[in-house]
This record gives structure tokens, sequence and C-alpha cells, in this order.
């Protein structure tokens, strides 16, 4: 439909003006146009207190209600990408209902920004022990610090991304939350915490959101009932919430005879899923229980393997494969123990969930799964639909991607270690890396989906030297950017750090590292195998030896790469970079922390640890 002057009270240019405009606009930004005029021609109606009748006091009315868009400031702290996709996602709602957004990482944003923010939202994941995410730190530190300013004049709400089998569930999210209200910070609602299945409360976060920010303006309300994260337009039709069955094509065992170790390394087909990944990026794979173990369970509970149950939006499923497929059972939470002792109070559960007991409850779940639980605490009688209730659905495992696209097109490579191990007399296995390298044949289909990881890329300038440390399977990410340089011929040099166990068994991908060495695209390579000497010699003891050729990498503008173990080889990799700091570069303690951080700034120090 189009306007005409013959029928319309707008002159031929506010016509032509209105038509161009009309067809462009998205359902949101029209609910918000009429939302608009409809306060605009309800204010010019009202009378202005203290105003004298006639044209000035009509016209002072437009410049009161086109104040009515709000600025919100949306800040991100993600290890993994999540927290910065859902900004993302919610950034774009926020400006299809109108608002000016700014939508910044919390290491790209300049903390004296904080003073004029007036609506803040905040979606921070944590790492490791509690630890705020890599791209948070700088953030996390000045608003702990003395410097941060004083907020009264702040609206805030805080998105807390996390993982309930740790012990410091959202403890970034959390600290955020506290520190805001201690500075004088409003909560517009109040935090909400997700688990690793967090699309339903984030979403439901953002509409909470959306109405608070619309209270008194009556134009966001309507937008605010209808927020999906899956209402994009640009995403790929599979992902974490649809994986793609993607076909194995390998399935192949590194490791030498003899050895400790199986690392597999799997090559699977995304032919036809239109899914895209960089060198960087991981894939989420949704994994099965080990048959044994649900088999165990069943029994140990007196349940009967085909009742059906209740299995999230697969609806009902009989009992064993909502087990296998379905449902966590490796993994014992406090809140999981918290509402077992409620289908049980007197099985003693109860005691060891309550106040004051937090030390023997963390020693009681770790390295116990639920068949322990049953059979520890006497459960068995409780009906399995009231059981499967209090259990949170198996989360996704994520794997470095191995692979280049360019080299792979319509391939996604990984490299796994089967885990496995013994704890209170019974054999434990890794839920997916053992059933990676035990059930899953050539021809075989897992569901997966690409996680994108934006503080792990390659630098823009190709010829940039690179140093990378990856230890065992941290070396995965590494054989990706080797290849996609390769592919791409870029020029830079290129320095990888690489240990395990033994050279004769344990040498993931030797061939190929000993061909990009002979063909330039691997300039030099140390490698540390800690069980072929007396003395275990590691990574950080290569980097060590070598670190007068470090530094002179680093003065060069050399990026820094670690991938691998978070609590012990990243520790250990920081500070043996710190002590070339400071003993080669005479730099201080403080400068030689200050000189890291700058290259985290920069993402000239970037990490993907687990």
């Amino acid at each position: 439909m189009e306007l005409h002057v013959t029928n319309s009270p707008f002159s031929q240019e506010q016509a032509e003006l209105l038509n161009r405009l009309l067809p462009t606009l998205t359902e949101s930004q029209r609910v918000w146009l009429s939302g608009y005029l409809t306060a605009l021609g309800a204010a010019a109606a009202a009378p202005v207190a203290g105003a004298a009748a006639g044209p000035a006091a009509v016209q002072a009315v437009p410049a009161q209600v086109s104040a009515a868009p709000k600025e919100v400031t949306v800040l991100f702290g993600s290890q993994t990408d999540n927290a910065r996709g859902l900004a993302k996602k919610f950034a774009k709602k926020l400006e299809e209902s109108g608002y000016l957004v700014t939508l910044s990482a919390m290491s790209d944003f300049k903390p004296n920004g904080l003073k004029k923010a007036r609506n803040l939202l905040i979606l921070v994941s944590t790492h490791g022990e509690g630890e705020p995410p890599d791209n948070a730190i700088s953030f996390y530190e000045f608003l702990h610090s003395k410097r941060a300013p004083e907020l009264s004049g702040l609206r805030y709400s805080v998105l807390a991304l996390g993982d309930l089998s740790y012990e410091f569930y959202c403890q970034t999210g959390k600290d955020f939350d506290k520190r805001l209200e201690e500075l004088g910070g409003k909560r517009l609602v109040p935090r909400v915490d997700c688990d690793v299945d967090f699309n339903e409360p984030a979403a439901e976060w953002m509409k909470d959101v959306l109405s608070s920010l619309g209270e008194g303006t009556g134009v966001q309300t309507a937008g605010a009932a209808a927020v999906s994260l899956a209402d994009t337009g640009a995403e790929p039709e599979y992902s974490r919430s649809n994986p793609f069955y993607a076909e194995v094509l390998e399935n192949l065992n590194l490791n030498g005879r003899g050895s400790d170790r199986e690392t597999r390394h799997i090559e699977l087909s995304l032919e036809g899923s239109n899914l895209k990944y960089e060198p960087g990026d991981s894939i989420g794979i949704f994994p099965e229980n080990h048959p044994r173990l649900v088999e165990e369970l069943i029994q140990a509970m007196g349940w009967q393997p085909e009742e059906k149950v209740a299995a999230g939006k697969s609806g009902q499923l009989p009992l064993r494969e909502a087990l296998l497929r379905h449902y966590e059972i490796t993994v014992l939470t406090k809140p999981l123990l918290e509402q077992a002792a409620g289908l049980a109070p007197e099985s003693g559960l109860k005691e060891l969930a309550a106040p004051g007991h937090e030390q023997e409850l963390r020693a009681y779940a770790e390295d116990r799964d639920l068949l322990d639980l049953a059979q520890d605490y006497a459960l068995k009688g409780i009906p399995a639909g009231d059981f499967v209730k209090i259990l949170r659905k198996i989360p996704a495992r994520l794997y470095s991607i191995s692979s280049s696209p360019e080299a792979y097109p319509d391939e996604v490579h990984i490299t796994v270690r089967a885990v496995r191990y013994e704890s209170q007399g019974r054999d434990r296995y890794g839920v997916c890396s053992v059933g990676l390298a035990e059930r899953v044949q050539p021809g075989d289909k897992l569901p997966v989906f690409i996680q994108s990881n934006s503080n792990f890329k390659l630098p823009e300038n190709p010829e940039t030297p690179v140093i990378m440390i990856g230890p065992g399977t941290g070396v995965a990410p590494f054989r990706a950017f080797l290849g996609e340089r390769e592919e791409t011929g870029a020029e830079g040099k290129t320095w990888l750090f690489y240990g395990d166990q033994h050279f004769a068994t344990d040498f993931l991908y030797q061939v190929e590292w000993q061909r990009w060495l002979k063909d330039g695209v691997l300039t030099r390579m140390d490698v540390a195998f800690s069980r072929d000497t007396d003395k275990k010699i590691y990574v950080q003891n290569r980097m060590l030896e070598r670190a007068g050729e470090i530094y002179q990498w680093l003065q060069e503008g050399a990026a820094v790469y670690v991938c691998g173990d978070e609590k012990r080889m990243a520790h250990d990799v920081h500070t043996a970079l710190a002590t070339i700091l400071e003993q080669v570069g005479g730099l201080s303690s403080e400068e030689a922390a200050e000189y890291l951080t700058l290259m985290q700034q920069q993402k000239r120090y970037q990490r993907d640890v687990y």
C-alpha cells in the first residue's frame, strides 16, 4: 500500500519520504513507531505545567517526547562466546525496540564511560575456579578497585552464565552484581544465574529487562513479551538448540602401541549443514551416558527400564533411553543433593546438604556419580518419574577444532583423549571421550554444533609472528592454525611448543609437524616429553630455556596462544612468560604483569584453557 497526496493529509514530499521508509521497517520498529506517535499525541494534548497556552507550549512537548528512546550499555565477558552471542542478540532486540545501544566486550570498554551510563546490562560467564573470563579481567579489576566511580544514577542488571557442576557457580556474575550495588547502582531486574542449558532463562531475563526499561514510556512493553533467542534471521539452521547430525568419517587412535593414553583423531562431515567455522573455534557434541552405568543405576533404584518418563522437549521417553541420551547422571551438584534430600528425608542427605557442611558435601561429590548416591544413601524406591525431575539435561562437551576449513572443506576434525580412571572402587569414564573411543564408528552420526570463539583467533596481519603453546590435546587448534596459514600463504614466523609423556608413543601429528617444518609453514618447534628423562620436563621448562629468543619475538610483536589445562599448565606458562619479561626484559614483577595484561587487551595473548 502506498500513500498518495490525493487521499492523505501529507504533502508530495512527505508522502514520498513515508513510501520509502515504511516498507523497510521491521515489525518491532512499526510497533515502536506506533507507540511513539500515540505518546506524542497524548503529550501534545496534555497541558504543560507552568507554560502559557499557544504555539510555544506545543513546541516544547516534542523535545520531551523525543528523549523517550533511552541509551543502554551492554557489556559482555566471555571465554567461549556464549555471553557474547547472547549480548549481540539482546542488543539487536533493544535496537528494534527503539533504544540507542552501546555493545562492547568488557576488554574494549573504556572504564571512564561507566560514569556516563544510565542503563547497564552485564552478560558474563565464570571461568575456572570462580574467575572472570580473560576479556573481562581488566574491567573486573577496575570495578573492584578504589578508582571505581560512584554510580548512584545507574540502573543495571546481570545475566550470569556458569556450570552447576563447578563449586563457584556463576561467581563472576555474582561479583559484578554485588559490586554495582555497592557503588550505588539500582537493579532493573534481579540477577539471573544460568546453567549450561541457558537459552530459556536468558530469554526470560531479556523479556523482564525490556519490560523494566519500558516502564513509563508505553513503547517497549509490547515488544518485551515476545523475546526469542532464535529470532535473528541470520542464524544457521543448526545450532546448540537444533544440532546437526554429522556423519563420522574417521576415528583413529593417534597413540602408539604401549602408550598409557588413547587419543582419538575424529573426522566429521558437515556436508549439507551450512555450518561455518574458523580456526580457534570449537565443536559441541551431545554425548550419551555409558550403557553399563545406566543399567546399574536402573537396577540399584529398582526401576523398570521401559517405564515412560518426561524428558524435556523430547516428551515422554522410556527410562533407559532418557538416562542414556537426555539426563546427566555422572556429576553430583549441590542443588541435586539438596533436592534428593527432599525426596528421601530419612536418608541422611539432609544433613550432608545442610549449611555448615559445605566441605563434606564438596568432598563427597568429587569423583562420585548418581549410582554412588543411590547406593550410599539407600535411595531405592523413589519413583523414576519423581527422580528424573531433579536431574539436569546432559550438557554438550566442547572440543577445540583441529582442522582448517580451507584445508578440509565440509569437514571438521577433533582431537579427543579418552578419560578413564578408578575412584571409590569403581572404574570411571569420561562421558563423551570414552563414548567416542569405544562406541562410535565411521558411518555413525553425532549431534553437533559450532561454538565460535572470538577470543582465540589468528592475527589479522598474516606477517605477525605467532608463538603457540599446546601440550597434549592442547595442540589441536594449532593444527588448525598451521593448516589455515599454509592454505592462505601467510608468511609470518611460527613457533610451536608441544609436550606429552613419551616421544615414541605420544607424539601427536608428528608427521604433519615435520612436513610443515620442512615446508617453512612452521618456523621452529620445541618439544618436551616428560617421561623420557629422569627429571620431568614440560613446555614451560622449554620456554625458559629459550627465554632470550622468546623475548625477541615478543619485541617483534609476536602473538602468543596457549591451549590446554587451565589449573596447572596455563598457570605455569603464564608464570614462565612473566619470568622471561623480568629476567631478559629487566621488568619488575608489576611491570611484567602489566605487560601481559596489555598483550591480552591488544589480543596478542590469547588462551583457550579448560
